[in-house]
């Protein structure tokens, strides 16, 4: 295999939310691949946490990252964009929490895009990022795109998840995966997914609504409406160094799910 991948990630996006939002969009995208609205993300069910352990296929335990502070692992384990960059491919990142930028070390990425939540809005940055993605994707084709959406994660934090104002942040962000989809799915494999759940004002614990994540899959690889098996945030990884034609590091926890 040598695709291109575009992992799309929507931070705090409850299974239950694509529905319920209201944008028929959402029932569109779960006929579009294979998907499971029942994946498992790592404990603590926090942002920075759940995201090393996607990139970096291994629990929280391992790479030693349990709150929003990163902090350089005792025993480094290579990441995604690290593995994918070490075998010739091209990665770029697109995102509005400024945490992220230590997904990935220097001289992994061939570009990346940041406009901060914090300072803009996060409704508008969602926006900002979603623009650029779709730019600069066009034009240079990087081998792994990865776009992060940080509106409903702020959405959840001040108004509760699954409320009226998160909901119409879940149906926002729907229309930016509809149209990221729409411009790369004939030549990326596209993952959609998120980093955690949550309930009430807040997400973090062993809770099944902050554990519960979607993942939807859609590309050749992946038949229309069928479900995936059992699915943890650390098999992310491994399936797409599968897809790009890379091997795994031994380290890596996950499994493929091809």
């Amino acid at each position: 295999m040598n695709q291109k991948v575009l992992l799309i990630l929507c931070d705090g996006l409850r299974p239950d939310a694509i529905t319920a939002c209201g944008n028929p969009y959402g029932s569109v995208l779960l006929g579009l691949g294979s998907h499971t609205l029942t994946a498992q993300t790592v404990y603590p069910s926090v942002t920075l946490p759940c995201h090393v352990s996607l990139f970096h296929s291994v629990v929280p335990k391992r790479h030693g990252i349990l709150t929003n502070t990163y902090v350089p692992m005792s025993r480094p384990v290579s990441g995604l964009c690290e593995q994918l960059s070490a075998n010739g491919r091209t990665c770029a990142f697109f995102y509005n929490w400024e945490e992220l930028r230590d997904l990935s070390r220097p001289s992994s990425l061939c570009y990346s895009f940041f406009a901060s939540g914090d300072f803009l809005g996060s409704e508008k940055a969602n926006e900002m990022v979603t623009e650029n993605a779709l730019s600069y994707i066009a034009q240079e084709k990087p081998d792994f795109a990865f776009v992060y959406l940080g509106d409903t994660d702020h959405a959840g934090h001040e108004s509760g998840w699954m409320s009226e104002a998160y909901l119409r942040s879940c149906a926002r962000s729907l229309d930016e995966i509809h149209r990221l989809i729409d411009a790369f799915c004939e030549e990326y494999t596209i993952f959609v997914t998120a980093d955690h759940g949550g309930h009430e004002y807040m997400h973090g614990t062993r809770e099944p609504e902050d554990m519960r994540i979607p993942l939807i899959c859609i590309g050749e690889d992946f038949p229309a409406n069928q479900a995936l098996p059992e699915v943890n945030i650390c098999d992310i990884a491994p399936t797409i160094t599968k897809l790009e034609g890379v091997p795994a590091p031994k380290d890596w926890k996950g499994k493929s799910l091809l």
